[in-house]
């Protein structure tokens, strides 16, 4: 290894100083505070800011007069705001480093939340959501970029795995708290609800701000380098070398998986609360409580299944997920009682946010830690369709059958589409690191 000045300081495009020299006992320790962090970050962008709307729902339709076509319209366009932020998150964290899109997407995300509580009508209900989309997609996709530089291929399921619970821990925290604030009496509740994810939302960009720091390692230390865009050298700056992610075979086919994904579990998310109150004689805190216990089985599933894809392959691990989420989606529809709702949310649970992690792991692999943030924004673009799409051909599907039970027999179908093409998948070939 050569000690040339290159191992030591470089002014990256953020204008923040990195210090690339071998990692240290310190350094290696800090990948668990940014991990720690980047799972916060979730909570606020995801858990919060897209899962904290169905508890809110029923309540929220009620304050503002809509039907479930203007529900569903209204996630619609939440996460076509995903959609839009997703790719260029991406492309910014690989350019400037994570820190200052994080940060910037967990503001956007946390004001939308707060000024959500404000609106008066649909209309501006609809804008107050897309800039929470925004924010959300740019936080999101600049978190789980990361873990290729801060963890070694074998961890970085692991890694993605952890971070992702973030979503759960957002299922929990509206299960429990959301169902008695809006039983508490207070006049417009839903509104004070959508004020506390703000609120929180805001306080975890501040730390996401103070805490994240963009990382170099040395080869064979923790297995990746971070590189915050540019890199300077004696020859000149470096370009990102953009065709390994966009003219890519592979993560063009990846991303057409990650649509079934999309398009199926946003169906049953969004709609999980309204048809457990509407057509399953559910109470509200009943349906907040079965809301908070999926949270609670899905607290470990990207822990487990980023471990299963380190082992087993991660096509083989998407396939199997799959699966499983067609099994609780057909539940969810065909066996509406106690039981069948009961079963449904815990296998859902179990693998809910596994399809992120295993993605997020996936790129890393194909095209290394540098441009993995690029290509996990570029294949969120392809979730996002399907996701941005669902919610309103669910609402209006609502609407015409008098129930929920075939929107989800359609994300049933999609995600067995999914499976069958997660097992087409090529083996991945590795990038090097």
């Amino acid at each position: 290894m050569s000690s040339g000045p290159e191992q030591h300081e470089l002014s990256t495009a953020d204008s923040e100083t990195v210090n690339i020299s071998p990692i240290t006992t310190h350094n290696i320790d800090y990948c668990w505070v940014i991990l720690a962090v980047g799972t916060l970050a979730i909570f606020g962008a995801l858990g919060l800011g897209r899962f904290g709307y169905t508890v809110v729902l029923p309540s929220m339709q009620q304050g503002l007069g809509m039907d479930n076509t203007r529900a569903g319209a209204m996630a619609s366009m939440n996460l076509a705001g995903y959609l839009a932020f997703s790719a260029l998150g991406g492309a910014l964290a690989a350019h400037f480093g994570p820190r200052r899109v994080i940060t910037a997407g967990l503001v956007l995300a946390g004001t939308g939340m707060f000024l959500t509580g404000m609106a008066e009508n649909f209309i501006s209900a609809v804008f107050w959501r897309v800039l929470t989309g925004f924010g959300s997609g740019a936080a999101n996709v600049a978190v789980m970029g990361m873990w290729g530089a801060w963890f070694p291929i074998k961890r970085r399921g692991l890694a993605a795995g952890i971070a992702v619970t973030g979503s759960s821990l957002g299922l929990i925290f509206t299960g429990l708290l959301v169902p008695r604030i809006l039983s508490s009496g207070i006049a417009n509740a839903w509104r004070v609800c959508w004020y506390i994810y703000g609120t929180v939302t805001l306080i975890i960009a501040m730390a996401s701000m103070l805490l994240i720091r963009s990382h170099h390692s040395t080869t064979g230390t923790t297995g990746g380098t971070y590189e915050s865009g540019r890199q300077a050298t004696g020859s000149g700056i470096q370009s990102l070398h953009w065709s390994l992610v966009y003219r890519s075979p592979q993560v063009w086919r990846l991303g057409l998986v990650y649509v079934a994904f999309g398009f199926s579990y946003i169906i049953y998310m969004t709609f999980f609360v309204k048809h457990l109150m509407a057509e399953g004689g559910y109470s509200r805190e009943a349906a907040g409580g079965l809301f908070m216990t999926m949270g609670w089985a899905s607290l470990l599933c990207g822990l487990i299944w980023g471990g299963i894809s380190d082992l087993i392959g991660r096509r083989y691990a998407l396939a199997i997920v799959y699966l499983i989420h067609t099994a609780a989606f057909t539940l969810f529809a065909l066996l509406p009682t106690p039981f069948g709702f009961t079963i449904s949310a815990v296998m859902f649970g179990l693998s809910a946010w596994s399809i992120p992690a295993i993605m997020a792991a996936t790129c890393g692999d194909m095209v290394g830690p540098r441009l993995s943030p690029a290509a996990l924004g570029f294949i969120t673009l392809f979730f996002g369709i399907g996701q941005a799409i669902a919610p309103s051909v669910a609402g209006a599907m609502a609407d015409s059958f008098g129930s929920f039970a075939p929107a989800f027999l359609l994300a049933a179908l999609v995600a067995l589409s999914g499976a069958f093409g997660a097992a087409l998948l090529r083996p991945v070939a590795t990038a090097p690191e």
